[in-house]
């Protein structure tokens, strides 16, 4: 069982309040030419909610917040849950079908857009029960002409007066998290109040005493839409009252200057983020070395990746490991204590993992022995939204069913082999390509590297690769498929390589295998 673990049972909005009594005069969000204190981004938001309460936003309504990083995220995102509504996650980056299943799942009846992507929404309006559009532009005013329906944000925050008194319980959803539809249909995980503030106090009680309350800067360039940055940027530091240094996109050059002018000193990154660094020729000069803690999550993080970027850097690297349904943190390596290369760590405080068979769930594995990972902890959703059987088939027993294989070691540390879907099986073989991907990742002129299986008459499937190779750098297919096989079993070496100059990722930079899978020939 796992220890006791106590957090504050408290929703969401009371964390931002507290810290705004405690650090009134702490910069809290910093936007380019931008710095807001916790006191006036506490005010923002209760103007904020004051309007979409003059707005016919009532307690359990879903509002829709489809923004790239920017301080109005963090404004409509507390003053919709200081209302009792849900927050309801959109990416920017939907084509208009994706977004038109979202609308029509969610229901929201408010979305707060990104002006440039006004035009999206518009093509699915009718198809929805959107009643308001607020629009968000920056640096200069919003062009698009207001209207009943179409106001810009700005309106909202010269609301007067105070918002409306609305009981919040933990137990309520605070926020629709959709899953990245990388598996298919993408499906709205309920995520409470509990679920949220117990992952971000999980967080903290394993940092211990690594982040210091009110000094910490945190360089929040992970999308807030995503799961890992809003809980592991935004609102852990929010409850340590961090400085919150923000950048809509990840453009290396970009991220480089801001990290020498505003020293940060915690960086939640994604594997990608951390090769981008990795190649570039002058890293050191840009005073990286302020950053005491790098999280690394959403997608596997290789070993050769985190070896060079800690050469390069002096920095550390924490591995982790999250899944939407967890709000996302269930496992990661110590701040303080052993740190396992390879590993995903250990489980959070509060947090039970187990490994058991594939095949029926139920029998618990030994050491060693790869099977699916399964999670009990307060940060596991209430459920999806609207979708009680998909729920069941996640959810039994009290137990989160991950989809993705693992070991456990001896000591207790977790290691990820791969998603469960993503098994190829090759004459009878189980390949996992995140092993075959390793060891794509130690050769030197490899960047990038992807595995999926693909059908074969003989085999059944076969390993193919997909490469990016480093600048300047020529490979060949044999070159790679015998440098694979001089360090893994030939039944998992590549028997095809594809060159391509980009992978295709997600938002936070996850590379898509199921994408590659679609546009093989």
């Amino acid at each position: 069982m796992a220890d006791h673990f106590a957090f504050p049972e408290v929703p969401l909005p009371e964390m931002l309040r507290r810290t705004a009594e405690r650090f009134p005069d702490r910069p809290a969000v910093s936007f380019y030419h931008v710095t807001l204190t916790y006191e006036q981004v506490w005010r923002m938001v209760q103007r904020a909610a004051a309007g979409l309460a003059a707005a016919g936003v009532r307690n359990g309504d879903r509002v829709a917040i489809m923004l790239p990083n920017c301080p109005h995220y963090v404004i409509a995102y507390y003053a919709t849950l200081a209302l009792g509504c849900v927050v309801v996650q959109v990416n920017p980056m939907y084509t208009g079908a994706e977004l038109e299943h979202l609308l029509a799942d969610a229901d929201p009846k408010v979305i707060v857009v990104f002006e440039p992507l006004w035009e999206k929404v518009q093509t699915v309006w009718d198809k929805t029960h959107l009643q308001r559009a607020y629009l968000v532009q920056f640096p200069g005013p919003v062009q698009t002409p207001a209207s009943d329906r179409v106001q810009p944000v700005e309106s909202l925050l010269g609301t007067p007066g105070d918002p409306p008194p609305v009981a919040v319980a933990p137990e309520d959803v605070a926020v629709l998290q959709y899953t990245g539809g990388t598996t298919g249909r993408s499906k709205g995980a309920m995520l409470t109040h509990r679920n949220l503030v117990a992952n971000v106090y999980q967080c903290l009680a394993d940092f211990r005493d690594g982040l210091r309350d009110g000094e910490e800067v945190i360089l929040l360039v992970l999308p807030l839409f995503h799961v890992y940055g809003m809980t592991v940027g935004m609102n852990l530091g929010i409850a340590v009252g961090a400085n919150l240094v923000m950048l809509p996109r990840f453009q290396l050059e970009e991220v480089l200057e801001t990290i020498k002018r505003a020293k940060p000193s915690m960086f939640p990154g994604a594997p990608t983020m951390y090769v981008a660094v990795n190649g570039h020729p002058k890293a050191r000069e840009y005073g990286i070395d302020s950053i005491r803690i790098c999280n690394s999550g959403s997608a596997p993080l290789p070993v050769e990746v985190l070896k060079e970027f800690e050469a390069k850097t002096g920095g550390n690297i924490l591995e982790g490991y999250g899944l939407t349904e967890a709000s996302p943190v269930t496992h990661t390596n110590p701040f303080h204590g052993r740190r396992k290369v390879g590993s995903i760590g250990l489980p959070v405080a509060g947090t039970e993992a187990r490994i058991v068979d594939v095949a029926t769930g139920v029998q618990e594995l030994p050491p060693g022995e790869p099977g699916e990972l399964v999670i009990r902890g307060p940060q596991v959703m209430k459920g999806y939204w609207n979708r009680p059987e998909d729920t069941a088939e996640v959810l039994r027993g009290g137990w989160l069913y991950t989809g993705d294989i693992a070991t456990r070691d001896e000591d207790g540390y977790y290691y990820i082999v791969d998603r469960k879907k993503d098994l190829i099986i090759a004459s009878g073989f189980n390949v996992y390509p995140r092993e075959v991907e390793e060891v794509l990742y130690t050769h030197p002129g490899i960047q990038e590297a992807a595995v999926v299986g693909v059908p074969d008459p003989y085999r059944g499937e076969t390993v193919k690769a997909y490469v990016v190779p480093k600048p300047g750098v020529t490979l060949t297919e044999d070159g790679v498929i015998q440098f694979c096989r001089e360090r893994t079993a030939h039944f998992k070496a590549p028997t095809q390589v594809e060159f391509r100059d980009e992978l295709p990722k997600t938002s936070v930079g996850k590379i898509l295998r199921r994408a590659l899978r679609d546009q093989r020939s």
